[in-house]
């Protein structure tokens, strides 16, 4: 077989990896809708609704920041790298330490939260310590139920990892469903039995990360890698890991750091601004996870793999595929959530405890968001570029400038704006981070463009334009969704969502975008 014939069928696998990953999330982010439309049901925006966003949103951003962020991105070259020159043995020493040093790691730490509950979520909700000593204990109280998740889902994490640099990439990105499962069982069939009612979502959490866990671990059998937990932290690899992960703690998760800063200033505004930041990002959310976090996902052991080999080419090659992917799912993505922001809202959500006022401040949070949608996706893939190549420190320093600068656009915008200026704040700092992240893989020379991207842009912009008149001119008003029934909402947004996409494909191809240019970079 050729060269460039290798390369296309390498090219080829990258899609078809990310459309599989792309598929198992959009499962667990389809389930994970269906999850907030059961939590808005029965618990709306109200305090108790607030309290649990708090306690869930502390170890899910601890888990982001560690174990699908840093841990991840420093962990895989590292196995990568160790799979690419050494044995089959080496490889699992190498396993095993690993999962016996992070495991005892986050054992401590999940003791140490725990006692330290109503400390943490004063640290992360100070609103609610100084104006609501109900609405802080209840978070304190679900908190200590929830914090135990980290550990079980870090060391789930590390399976995916695992699974993840030898192509078995379904598992990993099923494993999501199992939460949503949980926490839907748990708000339909456990809430009667607490009181307060919310306490059940806390157990459902905890359930869930035990469920995820023993899932992956047959997986990892039939690898012949299932971990024997070995405390090694002298071990080099490990000591590799970790050199790699202190930095990449907060370089590959500023967005996560940006959205938790949201959470702590909205603790200050008027009940219901959590939640209304929580819903609105949770649809912001759908694309990123469904496309960005599964190419970036898919192109890091690829990446890997090709700076361990000195392929410089292909490096730079699998960098331009993934942003015009990016680019090519995540425009019309931002355009769609922009337009169609109350009609999406209504339809998942408005029922039961949630309110048209509700729907109307969530909405305006919502376009604020799908704003820096693309900026988003873009820092996932162009972090990759980083530490795909063991560089930890540029992605730390550049996210320093992009935290500085949302704090900055935080404290300037929360007064006029409330919310929507938090979540505006969160899109503007996404575009410094992403362009800079660009800008310093440019200038290092590592990203070379590819040719033909401005004809690409001006293809899909026209697209998107087509698309969004396309949408305006069929989409009833607001007023009108908020007295539609149930299945008049779903026929309504099935039609809108399948006008759009059609016409956005439709025009792609008559620009004259074909099934190969999604396969090269």
């Amino acid at each position: 077989m050729s060269e460039p014939q290798k390369e296309e069928k390498k090219s080829a696998g990258l899609l078809r990896s990310s459309a599989v990953v792309g598929v198992m999330t959009m499962l667990s982010r389809v389930l994970g809708l269906t999850r907030d439309v059961v939590v808005a049901n029965y618990f709306g925006a109200s305090g108790s609704a607030d309290a649990f966003f708090v306690a869930f949103k502390i170890p899910n951003f601890l888990r982001r920041l560690f174990a699908e962020g840093a841990f991840s991105q420093a962990f895989v070259p590292v196995l990568s790298e160790y799979r690419t020159q050494r044995d089959l043995q080496a490889v699992q020493q190498l396993v095993n330490y690993v999962a016996g040093t992070l495991g005892s790691v986050l054992i401590a730490i999940t003791v140490l939260a725990v006692v330290a509950a109503p400390m943490l979520t004063a640290m992360f909700a100070p609103g609610f310590y100084l104006g609501d000593e109900g609405k802080f204990e209840l978070a304190a109280e679900m908190l200590r139920i929830t914090f135990p998740y980290l550990l079980l889902i870090s060391l789930t994490a590390f399976a995916g990892a695992v699974l993840n640099s030898y192509e078995r990439f379904a598992v990993p990105a099923f494993t999501p469903v199992l939460l949503n499962v949980s926490l839907i069982g748990s708000a339909i069939f456990l809430s009667p039995l607490f009181d307060p009612p919310v306490l059940a979502l806390a157990w459902g959490v905890m359930i869930a990360g035990v469920v995820q866990l023993i899932f992956q671990l047959p997986f990892l059998a039939r690898l012949h890698l299932l971990p024997k937990p070995t405390w090694g932290w002298r071990d080099p690899g490990v000591q590799r890991i970790m050199k790699l992960m202190i930095p990449a703690l907060f370089g590959v998760s500023v967005t996560q750091i940006n959205l938790l800063l949201d959470t702590v200033l909205a603790s200050f505004l008027q009940t219901g601004s959590v939640s209304w930041l929580y819903y609105s990002d949770r649809l912001a959310e759908l694309p990123l996870g469904v496309f960005g976090i599964a190419i970036a996902t898919v192109i890091l052991p690829s990446l890997s793999r090709k700076h361990a080999e000195k392929s410089s080419e292909h490096f730079s090659s699998t960098l331009n595929w993934a942003m015009q992917m990016v680019l090519l799912i995540g425009v019309p993505a931002a355009v769609a959530l922009f337009v169609l922001a109350e009609p999406m809202l209504i339809t998942l959500f408005h029922y039961g405890a949630l309110t048209d006022r509700d729907v109307a401040m969530a909405a305006m949070s919502l376009r604020a968001y799908a704003c820096g949608l693309v900026a988003f996706m873009l820092i996932k893939v162009l972090a990759t570029g980083y530490f795909s190549r063991q560089d930890t420190k540029t992605p730390v320093k550049i996210g320093i400038q992009a935290a500085v600068a949302n704090m900055v656009f935080n404290l300037l915008l929360i007064g006029p704006f409330a919310h929507v200026g938090l979540a505006a704040a969160t899109a503007m700092s996404a575009f410094l981070n992403a362009g800079l992240l660009l800008y310093g893989l440019r200038k290092s020379g590592v990203l070379i463009w590819a040719q033909g991207w401005l004809v690409q842009i001006f293809r899909m912009l026209v697209a998107n334009i087509a698309m969004a008149v396309c949408i305006v001119f069929l989409m009833e008003q607001a007023e009108l969704w908020l007295e539609m029934s149930v299945w008049q909402r779903i026929t309504e947004m099935a039609i809108l969502v399948v006008a759009g996409v059609s016409v956005y494909g439709a025009v792609l191809v008559l620009a004259g975008i074909r099934p190969r240019h999604l396969k090269h970079a």
